[in-house]
């Protein structure tokens, strides 16, 4: 029998349907037409059957009735559910993918909403892998979650990782959860380097894979200068700079486990002589550099988001003004920015515009040389622009 079949049905409101037609995969609670499909008889994470307003079905999902999001599509297919058989096939498309744009396996596996899997995520350490499941629909489904990856990879361990920030607004619990064999810290090796990091203390899930294409690209501008790394976490800027032939690094952080690892990290690639290390709060650090007048050639700001909500808008722009512009002030006269930004909600123009406004307050003149974006194995869903989120410009920073 087929077990749509026996899914509640969860109505839409007319003309409602228009953007899951369109593409997306989300359906706001305000779009249900909850006189036929009242919200309050669904439990978190009970999988339905999505249907226009008409009755026509669009396909299958999840619901979760006290989230803003309350659901999402899984499959246009009415025959497909949320099952151990679906996960196993969209993580062997989603590995396809990844074999073919890298050499190691250390990258995203799988990136929710672009890989048709909304609510999870999966990143690969070698031989271990970290799962998040951040929605109440990916929660109900994690042991087959894991019989899928058994089934797609056969990993040695992996971490739960349940403790992100987003899982509160599905009203999910914090936890970590280990199976198999984890090892305290893993490697992973990234254009030629090898990063020791932490799965179960680290940040997110122990390494930002989204920066890579990035941190390769800063090569050709290091040679022979002298480069700060700000937010340098375990180094992953600050050591493919020192790869790159920088004279001289430093890096800063706030974080004194963080900093240990940079410091192991340069070691075990052979940088140890050509980095330094700051600990410290980055907004300090740079203020005091800018008093000592230091200069640096090239200046790396990776910040955390600034702006996770809307109504962080205006406090995080003007944190981004305030960060850029203490990073220009300890650039030498024709110096190099690296600034990024992984926050959804600054759109690449108002980002540059910050730089722009940034540089004119200080009476510099902006060159824009390159822009750099999410690495692949976080492929952006054309129809949810929340997929597309990081930037990196590379600008040119000179007297006026």
């Amino acid at each position: 029998m087929n077990e749509s079949l026996s899914l509640a049905p969860l109505r839409l409101k007319k003309d409602e349907e228009r953007r899951l037609r369109a593409g997306h995969l989300w359906v706001y609670s305000n779009e249900v037409d909850t006189r036929a499909t009242p919200l309050k008889d669904f439990q978190p994470g009970q999988q339905v059957q999505l249907l226009g307003h008409n009755g026509k079905v669009l396909g299958n999902g999840y619901v979760n009735p006290n989230s803003l999001i309350c659901a999402r599509l899984v499959s246009r297919d009415p025959a497909h559910v949320l099952d151990r058989s679906l996960l196993v096939h969209r993580m062997n498309v989603a590995l396809a993918l990844r074999e073919r744009l890298f050499d190691t396996p250390h990258y995203r596996l799988v990136y929710g909403e672009s890989d048709q899997l909304p609510g999870l995520v999966i990143d690969r350490y070698g031989e271990v892998c970290v799962v998040q499941c951040t929605t109440a629909g990916m929660e109900a489904v994690k042991a087959q979650v894991l019989e899928a990856l058994d089934k797609v990879l056969q990993p040695q361990g992996v971490v739960l990782r349940a403790d992100s920030a987003v899982r509160q607004l599905e009203g999910l619990d914090a936890y970590q959860e280990t199976t198999g064999s984890v090892p305290d810290s893993v490697t992973v090796e990234e254009s030629g380097l090898n990063f020791s990091v932490s799965l179960q203390q680290g940040q997110k899930t122990g390494w930002f894979y989204d920066q890579r294409m990035n941190r390769a690209r800063l090569r050709n501008y290091v040679s022979g200068r002298r480069v700060l790394d700000v937010f340098s976490y375990v180094g992953g800027w600050g050591v493919q700079a020192a790869a790159g032939g920088a004279a001289e690094v430093m890096c800063v952080d706030s974080s004194s486990a963080a900093i240990d690892r940079i410091h192991a990290n340069a070691a075990a690639n052979g940088f140890s002589e050509k980095l330094a290390t700051v600990q410290g709060d980055a907004f300090e650090v740079l203020g005091q550099l800018r008093a000592d007048q230091e200069k640096f050639d090239v200046v790396v700001l990776d910040p955390p988001a600034f702006i996770k909500r809307r109504k962080d808008i205006k406090a995080g722009e003007q944190a981004y003004h305030r960060l850029n512009q203490l990073g220009m002030q300890v650039l030498a006269k024709d110096g190099i920015l690296v600034s990024a930004s992984c926050s959804h909600h600054l759109a690449e123009a108002q980002f540059q515009r910050i730089l722009l406004q940034s540089s004119r307050h200080l009476d510099r003149s902006l060159q824009l040389l390159e822009r750099g974006h999410q690495a692949p194995d976080h492929p952006v869903h054309p129809a949810i622009p929340e997929t597309d989120y990081l930037k990196a410009l590379f600008c040119r920073v000179l007297p006026s």
